[in-house]
């Protein structure tokens, strides 16, 4: 998923705005999407702080160790919650005790880098990795491991494959990463990132010339969760032609949620620009307008006459900015026919600022009366839940919550991070569906104080909100209720 309070961030990015010193571009080459994508880590030990007296929080655990923590999940069967490690160690979380015990690891499942984790309303677990291959190409890796019934042991076997593909060598290598299950168990939802920051070309240094996205990227595929070793070309048509794409123009979608009503969202992390961050409605057959319209704007470098000294949204903080991927661009590819699907319009009061692309100045949307698609530029929202039971107090009751990554800077500018506006919080977001076509949000923050938190799971009124960063903490949020 951009942007740090602390001068002791560490930049692992996860997602395509990272870069503030040359020392920390090593980190680009990590698998974790919210390292590449954007946004530093910060070595801080978090202790989130509710902005309402009726919101009560405490620490479980604290999941720090040689691999990072990436994602937190419930199996829906009895709640029992599970957390995710890079490296594919997968640990049962006991709330009572404070502890937890490995459950699962790559000798399990074979997959040693993993991103993505999912449980189905029977208990199967889904879990989505990458591996690299030579010529710097990857390819994603999904595994089920269902339960025997009568052993109760799980059994673990390859749902799908993809074809080699070719990474960029930058910041944004996103991959395959976020996964979730339909809600009658018979399909699973994958994201699969894009490779570049804003539909640039990234040849390789030459291995792939004018190579900008492949038929596997940017996109969200649907596959069904009884295919066993089903084979992912690297070809758009003919993974339409399978079924296998659900969505189009998706940079990021590093997470999805369900709504009460049934519908399907997911959070967008944008590019190095300032672009502001997306909440999607998404729907089968949508494409939601990456590379040329981002934040719910247009990306300049599609038009003949883009020239970025002239463009007051670059900011040479950011890696994109300071490797000229930014420049005039005679062959970016025509946008598509059709309707591009816009992102969600924020309200206000919170996560709403953005910069004037007139005159270059910060300002709040909300302030001054305007909508805004949908939030705060290089925030990163992650950790999308809802209250799918309707438990809580009526000012939630049935609404959505989302974290941001990026640590900001609450008053101005001063850092690489979502201009004014702290980041590393938690959003209580009340949508309101208009007609057929969008919805609405206004967005409101309810807990700051994290470090870099990365997913959250929802359990009736209570929030568990797992950290990238610091001690990689879990924190239980409750919310009032009924």
């Amino acid at each position: 998923m951009n942007k740090t309070k602390s001068s002791n961030q560490v930049q692992r990015r996860f997602i395509g705005k990272f870069a503030l010193k040359q020392c920390f571009f090593a980190a680009k080459t990590l698998l974790f999407t919210i390292v590449l994508l954007s946004h530093g880590t910060t070595r801080v030990n978090a202790a989130p702080e509710a902005l309402r007296s009726d919101i009560r929080i405490r620490n479980i655990i604290n999941t720090i160790s040689v691999s990072p923590s990436v994602r937190i999940v419930k199996d829906p069967r009895n709640n029992t919650l599970y957390y995710l490690k890079e490296n594919g160690e997968i640990y049962r979380l006991n709330l009572v005790s404070s502890t937890s015990t490995l459950v699962y690891n790559s000798s399990n499942h074979n997959v040693s880098k993993t991103q993505g984790i999912a449980i189905g309303p029977n208990g199967t677990i889904y879990l989505v990795g990458n591996a690299d291959l030579v010529n710097n190409q990857t390819k994603a890796i999904i595994v089920k491991g269902v339960i025997n019934s009568v052993t109760g042991q799980r059994t673990w076997s390859v749902l799908a494959k993809s074809a080699g593909y070719p990474k960029s060598k930058t910041a944004y290598d996103h991959r395959f990463n976020g996964v979730i299950v339909s809600l009658d168990g018979n399909f699973i939802y994958v994201n699969s990132g894009s490779r570049t920051d804003h539909g640039e070309v990234q040849s390789v240094d030459g291995l792939y010339p004018n190579t900008r996205e492949v038929g596997l990227t940017a996109c969200i595929l649907r596959l069904p969760t009884s295919g066993r070793n089903l084979f992912l070309a690297n070809n758009r048509a003919t993974l339409k032609t399978a079924g296998y794409i659900f969505a189009e123009g998706i940079r990021n979608t590093f997470d999805m949620a369900f709504a009460p009503n049934g519908d399907l969202f997911g959070t967008e992390n944008g590019p190095d620009r300032d672009m502001s961050e997306e909440l999607n409605w998404l729907r089968l057959g949508g494409n939601y307008g990456f590379p040329w319209r981002i934040g719910g704007t247009d990306n300049p470098q599609q038009f003949p006459n883009y020239n970025p000294a002239n463009d007051r949204l670059l900011d040479r903080r950011f890696n994109a900015v300071q490797k000229g991927y930014y420049r005039n661009d005679p062959t970016f590819p025509v946008r598509p026919a059709g309707n591009l699907i816009e992102p969600i319009p924020n309200l206000g009061p919170d996560a709403d600022s953005y910069r004037d692309p007139l005159d270059g100045r910060v300002k709040d949307a909300s302030v001054l009366g305007q909508s805004f698609s949908t939030f705060t530029a290089h925030r990163s929202p992650l950790g999308l839940v809802f209250d799918t039971q309707g438990v809580m107090s009526p000012e939630f009751n049935r609404d959505g919550f989302v974290l941001g990554w990026t640590p900001g800077d609450a008053t101005g500018e001063t850092i690489a991070g979502p201009f004014k506006d702290p980041g590393q919080d938690l959003l209580h977001l009340k949508l309101t569906k208009i007609g057929t076509t969008n919805y609405r949000l206004n967005a409101t923050r309810i807990v700051k104080g994290f470090s870099n938190p990365v997913d959250a799971e929802i359990i009736g009124n209570k929030i568990y909100v797992l950290e990238y960063g610091g001690n990689q903490g879990i924190w239980e949020i409750s919310i009032p209720t009924n």
